[in-house]
Formats: C-alpha cells, sequence, structure tokens
C-alpha cells in the first residue's frame, strides 16, 4: 500500500506552494494504484490519463499525480486528455489493467466555497500569498479523508493503450545547428532541418 502522506512534502517542493489541490492529486493516484495492486513507476510502468483542460483552475491536482504515480511528462507516461475534469485513469501497461478515480463533485463545490478561493484565489492573489492558516486546515482535511468520502472509484476495467515508439536517433539540424530527434526532421532543398527552421524557410525567411 502507497501511503500519500510520505509524498506530501516532497509534493509541495516540487510544486511550489501550498493548496488543496496537490495532496488531492496525491490522494487521487495512491486510491488508483492501491485498487490495482501496483508500485510507483520507476520507468514507464503505469500510464496516467488526466482529463483536464486549459484555462481552469486547480490544474495543481496534475502535479500530486506526478509525484506519487511516477507518471511523468519526462517519461511520456501522462497525457492530459483536455475535458476540463479532474478524472485521473491509471493503467498498468503490462497488462492494461486499469481504473479510474475522480473527486466527488460535492468535495470539490465545497472547496470552492472557502476563504481560500474565495477571499484569495478568485481575487487574484498567489497560493504562495495565501496565509498558511487559511490553506492548511483544507490540506489536512484532503489528507485524512477516506477514500470513498473524496472520491468515486470505479471498477477495475481493461483499457489498451497505443504503442509508444521511442526513437534514441538524433541530427543536427543543417540551419540552426540545434540537435533533434530524427522522427521530427524535416527536409528542405535537400536540407536536413528541424520544423522551426522548415517553417521560416517556407515563410520566405533568409536562408
Amino acid at each position: 500500500m502507497i501511503d500519500p502522506k510520505e509524498y506530501l512534502e516532497a509534493g509541495f517542493k516540487l510544486h511550489g506552494h501550498k493548496c488543496p489541490a496537490m495532496p488531492l492529486g496525491l490522494r487521487a493516484g495512491a486510491a488508483a494504484m492501491n485498487r490495482l495492486g501496483v508500485e510507483r513507476a520507476k520507468d514507464s510502468q503505469l500510464f496516467a490519463l488526466v482529463e483536464l483542460g486549459e484555462g481552469h483552475c486547480a490544474h495543481c491536482y496534475a502535479d500530486g499525480v506526478q509525484m506519487i504515480t511516477g507518471c511523468t511528462f519526462g517519461k511520456e507516461n501522462i497525457r492530459q486528455l483536455g475535458y476540463g475534469k479532474f478524472g485521473l485513469t491509471l493503467v498498468e501497461k503490462a497488462t492494461g489493467r486499469a481504473i479510474r478515480v475522480v473527486p466527488r463533485a460535492e468535495v470539490q463545490g465545497a472547496t470552492k466555497k472557502t476563504p481560500f478561493f474565495k477571499e484569495y484565489r478568485e481575487k487574484g492573489i498567489p497560493a504562495s500569498k495565501v496565509p498558511n492558516e487559511v490553506v492548511q486546515p483544507l490540506i489536512d482535511r484532503v489528507m485524512s479523508a477516506e477514500d470513498k468520502d473524496i472520491f468515486k472509484i470505479g471498477d477495475i476495467f481493461h483499457h489498451d493503450l497505443p504503442e509508444q515508439h521511442g526513437s534514441f536517433q538524433s541530427f543536427v539540424c543543417d540551419r540552426c545547428g540545434d540537435m533533434v530527434s530524427e522522427i521530427y526532421g524535416r527536409t528542405f532543398k535537400g536540407r536536413h532541418v528541424c520544423i522551426p527552421c522548415q517553417e521560416e524557410l517556407l515563410s520566405g525567411a533568409e536562408n
């Protein structure tokens, strides 16, 4: 069993400020991992699908998911689906076993009515400037609640992930001199170039 409390301090160091959403991501990832009976991904044993979109609050949730599951953008085993929701589907790649965890709407709604949001965040005050006595009770509430009280947790199901083929091949762009992954290489009048250089050459920029 993975204990999210063991990752809380490191999660805040990664994330940069205290807020309730990053711990909620820790809790969601832990709930999914414990239901699947899997360990934190050292390489790419797990794959996380997070339903967050863009331009809405609490993307901090994703940092908690990354910290606890080991699914990171650097390892390319996490994907943002763009649904504007806080669902997390965690997949064990070797077996395809998967589970979806999503915070209960009433829990999220209650949090948005607290002074943390109403008196600070909605007024444009950065989370790092919110007094500790305002934010800490929310963190404590998230970290102490039972899984069933803050999440809807689905049944284990099978999820097929598309095959990913990483490449170690690269080249040096003939125009700018940057190192480029081979699969992103383009050709322009016999020159092996990167995408930005190809776009500039096509637009008529100087050689």
